[in-house]
């Protein structure tokens, strides 16, 4: 197996609790006319976006990973922390003249999340090429959320070049127009979403389950604490989700799943053990505030394996 290439946002998270329900704030019939602020409890600045976020899953899980995007003069400290956890940064375009992305993420005690996000650096994300980028020794490029008309840029020119892609639109599925999300979506190897991401892609293009995958080879929707579904043109298959020590933060939970995933995929692992190492990937995020918090060893990994599905 070759390494795999991680297109998307470089950031730095500020995660904020608010001792409260948004819920409980937030007037539907004045939806309008808000005006609102909360009184958050702690705030912390980490190191984010998805590129990192998801490459730096993929070296705990022991694969090669390299992040592409670009950032910002204060990037320094960021990058060195990567190398020295495993991830490439060779890759990483540099504007001096510009800060490194900033994401704002409230999150309740619902673990409903408001988030604002300063784009930065990432906005030249769209002059970046994939013809630029050695592919020889590529298994797979993921296109995670970035500046929208760079992930379909890059998905045009990776389904020229012939280099598979796991299509991870997300966060970004209400800026990319339709035509760009269903092209982007039906030239993947692999599409994943949460439920949530899912029903927006599907009132935004139109597209169906069985539209997808008469062509994508899997599609994958993460359910949050109920797990998530993995399917195939011939095969469904729902996965539970691993049972957390302590829930401390969902943020970058399901950018661990995708590291577990992937393991899974490139050991030629059938849909539910695929889904079972991206389970325990995942809920080591969740157990830390952040998104790269979390470490752990392999055969810590494989004990939490037993301990939830043996």
């Amino acid at each position: 197996m070759g390494k795999i290439i991680v297109a998307g946002s470089i950031a730095y998270d500020h995660i904020m609790e608010f001792p409260g329900y948004f819920s409980e704030l937030i007037i539907a019939d004045n939806i309008d006319r808000l005006n609102i602020s909360f009184l958050v409890r702690s705030l912390k600045k980490v190191r984010g976006g998805t590129a990192p976020n998801i490459a730096y899953n993929l070296a705990l899980t022991g694969q090669e990973a390299e992040i592409l995007g670009t950032a910002g003069s204060d990037f320094g400290s960021y990058r060195q922390w990567l190398d020295e956890n495993g991830v490439g940064t060779s890759l990483v375009r540099i504007r001096e003249d510009e800060f490194t992305a900033s994401c704002f993420i409230n999150t309740d005690l619902s673990g409903n999340q408001i988030t604002a996000f300063y784009p930065g650096a990432m906005a030249y994300d769209v002059r970046i090429s994939m013809f630029d980028v050695p592919m020889d020794d590529v298994s797979m490029v993921i296109i995670a959320p970035t500046e929208p008309a760079a992930m379909s840029k890059w998905c045009d020119e990776l389904q020229r070049i012939g280099i598979p892609y796991l299509y991870d639109a997300g966060m970004q599925i209400p800026r990319l127009a339709p035509e760009d999300l269903v092209k982007g979506i039906l030239g993947a190897r692999i599409v994943i979403f949460n439920e949530y991401e899912y029903a927006m892609m599907r009132k935004k293009t139109g597209l169906t389950m069985g539209d997808i995958l008469a062509r994508v080879e899997m599609v994958v929707i993460t359910l949050g604490d109920k797990g998530s579904e993995l399917r195939t043109k011939n095969q469904t298959v729902r996965v539970p989700a691993a049972k957390p020590v302590k829930v401390v933060d969902p943020t970058g939970a399901g950018d661990a799943y995708r590291a577990g995933l992937l393991k899974g995929y490139f050991e030629g692992a059938g849909l539910e053990k695929m889904g079972r190492y991206a389970s325990v990937s995942a809920v080591y995020a969740v157990e830390h505030q952040g998104a790269t918090e979390h470490r752990y060893t392999m055969d810590e990994f494989w004990k939490r394996y037993r301990e939830n599905f043996e």
